[in-house]
């Protein structure tokens, strides 16, 4: 490796080796060849392509999915003093004009894009002209339709090697099974590529699946165990925000992370978890893409994820500083359920899609034939009331339109219209005296939102004109008029979601072009889901080879730290007879709940769980009204 590769490395990363696969990367990509690098989370790929471009003339070409990962990863390059430029949805022609003289003229040197940029002609023709000396492809599965985060618009990003032929290509990704990864190398056409794949095992890491009859309390004692940070992740919005005010209330200093929040809240959240103000961090999935804090020593699955992709890179945020994590994944009975109801229930079919494509027309009053370049907040559980549309399916159908480039789908914050009442209780009787029209829907508002004189309130105006019984319309008049009249300060959201629709309305037409793609991605949906309920499920083989073997990598010892691990070892020295002799020693003085005895015990709340059903079969202890075990005299 040149001095001058370990130079940068050491100025912008202040590191002075490189680990795993990255010097033999940074070689090949140096003297020009095509490489594939399959490396885990954590493992520095984007160090792979970013310290060449750096030693080479001319800009990088960074192709990635998600818009927060693409602006932390240029807000990263920016803060190092290297001059990087993005280039996503929301931006108008104007902007994306600026931007791509920029590449040509500013010198510059990366160049973040999303895929369904890539596709549109004119920035094609920019691309030809600029002076390119890498093509990164991050989040390579993507290109795969049996990877799970399949876009379609990634199928395009070949286009890259046609405009600058020249030009190194890179795939980069840390989560790729074998057919993944012959995908990858047959849609960007490379075949005579380098192929480098460092072990994903994570040694430091216990993954373990818990079965907890009351998840909130393992919540809680494996929060307030965690020495350092954690996240926590969990399906919906509401579970973040519940399960952080559970956290705080219980003294364990919490946030919480959706893809609904606006970005300046997202930033003041993300910043007190990286500073160590808050503990625990409980997300959707929207969280943690392109975030590296090295301390996490805990991340704890509150739901069942989609697939193993998802459960082994959300995963993988634990102990990247090398010490000892913890991976938990909690489930009771109902779990397997939820999850086969969240995921595969609510997958839109091709004939829903065409009916979800043409109402959305019809609500938008857009005539056959013509693109509409105007930009809609639409509110999904509106819409959905209107035509009687299962909420979750119609979102799942949204994404579909969305990563077939048929519109783009933003999201915005669902609870976003605030309210405070500025003026005083008996200011309002006098006011509402000559504006009686009003009365009932201040007494509606009054009534449903508590602390409303004290602080700003965010409230649903759906929910209002249901319960005042009037339309939402007159709901929002009606803010309007007492913002005017200095009753209340009001800040209006109108939707939850933006839309803007990318091709002329042919309703069938344009859905059949990739019916046959979405009916093999449902496919993939359900295969990816009994994948990880078998996981769930399995209690005999090591947690880490489970993993390695569905990444296609063989592992001879088992991780001796994994649930199923040290389950196995315990019982081979006799510690079942152990833990149910201490059972009934403890009962032979009061009587005790599971949760009690998990706690007294210094054994796996599994564990204790399996002795307890034990003993009941035998008939040496009995359960009682209360929940609690017995001894039988």
């Amino acid at each position: 490796m040149t001095m001058e590769a370990v130079d940068i490395l050491k100025e912008y990363w202040g590191f002075t080796t490189f680990k795993g696969s990255q010097e033999d990367i940074i070689k090949n990509v140096l003297s020009g060849k095509d490489v594939i690098a399959l490396l885990p989370t954590g493992g520095g790929k984007s160090v792979c392509y970013q310290i060449p471009a750096l030693l080479k003339e001319g800009m990088c070409i960074v192709v990635s999915p998600l818009i927060a990962l693409i602006q932390d990863q240029v807000n990263n390059l920016k803060k190092k003093g290297i001059k990087a430029l993005e280039l996503s949805g929301g931006k108008s022609f104007d902007e994306v004009n600026i931007i791509l003289d920029n590449c040509l003229y500013g010198n510059y040197k990366f160049l973040y894009i999303s895929p369904e940029r890539l596709q549109q002609e004119f920035v094609q023709e920019r691309i030809s002209r600029m002076n390119i000396n890498l093509v990164a492809i991050d989040e390579a599965h993507c290109i795969s339709q049996w990877g799970n985060d399949f876009r379609p618009a990634y199928l395009h990003c070949a286009i890259l090697k046609q405009l600058q032929p020249d030009a190194t290509l890179m795939a980069l990704t840390a989560t790729a099974t074998k057919r993944v990864t012959k995908d990858i190398i047959q849609n960007l056409h490379l075949e005579e590529a380098a192929i480098y794949k460092d072990s994903f095992s994570r040694d430091n890491i216990a993954y373990k699946v818990l079965e907890e009859e009351d998840k909130l309390y393992r919540l809680k004692k494996l929060c307030d165990a965690t020495e350092k940070s954690g996240i926590v992740y969990v399906r919906t919005r509401r579970s973040s925000v519940e399960l952080s005010a559970f956290l705080n209330k219980n003294n364990i200093p919490a946030a919480f992370f959706h893809g609904g929040m606006k970005k300046n809240e997202k930033e003041d959240k993300l910043h007190s978890w990286l500073s160590n103000e808050i503990k625990i961090m409980v997300a959707t999935n929207a969280f943690g893409m392109g975030v590296d804090k090295p301390d996490v020593s805990l991340v704890l699955h509150y739901h069942i994820p989609d697939s193993l992709e998802n459960y082994f890179q959300e995963s993988g945020r634990a102990g990247r500083d090398g010490h000892a994590a913890e991976a938990v994944l909690l489930m009771n009975k109902n779990d397997e359920l939820q999850v086969k109801r969240q995921f595969l229930s609510t997958l839109p079919d091709v004939p829903f899609l065409k009916l979800l494509y043409k109402k959305l027309n019809n609500y938008f009053q857009i005539p056959y034939g013509t693109l509409s370049a105007e930009r809609f907040q639409f509110k999904l559980e509106v819409f959905c009331e209107v035509y009687e549309l299962n909420i979750a399916m119609a979102f799942n159908g949204l994404k579909i339109l969305d990563q077939h480039a048929v519109l783009a789908m933003t999201p915005t914050s669902s609870q976003n219209t605030k309210v405070q009442f500025v003026a005083s209780k008996n200011q309002i009787f006098d006011y509402l005296d000559n504006k009686r029209s009003l009365a009932g829907i201040v007494q509606v508002i009054l009534r449903t939102y508590g602390g409303i004189f004290d602080f700003e309130t965010k409230i649903n105006t759906h929910l209002l004109s249901k319960k005042a019984a009037v339309p939402e319309a007159k709901i929002l008049h009606a803010l309007e008029q007492l913002h005017k009249d200095g009753i209340l300060n009001y800040q209006a959201q109108e939707g939850d979601l933006e839309i803007s629709f990318l091709v002329p309305r042919e309703d069938d037409f344009t859905i059949n072009a990739f019916a046959k793609v979405v009916k093999d991605h449902q496919k993939v949906k359900a295969e990816n889901v009994e994948h990880m309920l078998a996981y769930v499920k399995n209690k005999t083989h090591c947690r880490n080879r489970q993993l390695l073997s569905y990444f296609g990598e063989a592992k001879e010892k088992n991780c001796g730290k994994c649930d199923n691990c040290t389950g196995r070892t315990k019982k081979d020295e006799g510690h079942a007879q152990e833990i149910g002799h201490r059972i009934l020693e403890l009962l032979r003085d009061q009587h005790i709940t599971s949760r009690k005895l998990i706690e007294l015990l210094p054994y796996e709340g599994s564990q204790i769980l399996s002795e307890i059903q034990t003993l009941l079969e035998d008939g040496k202890i009995t359960i009682n009204a209360q929940n609690q075990y017995t001894l039988n005299t």
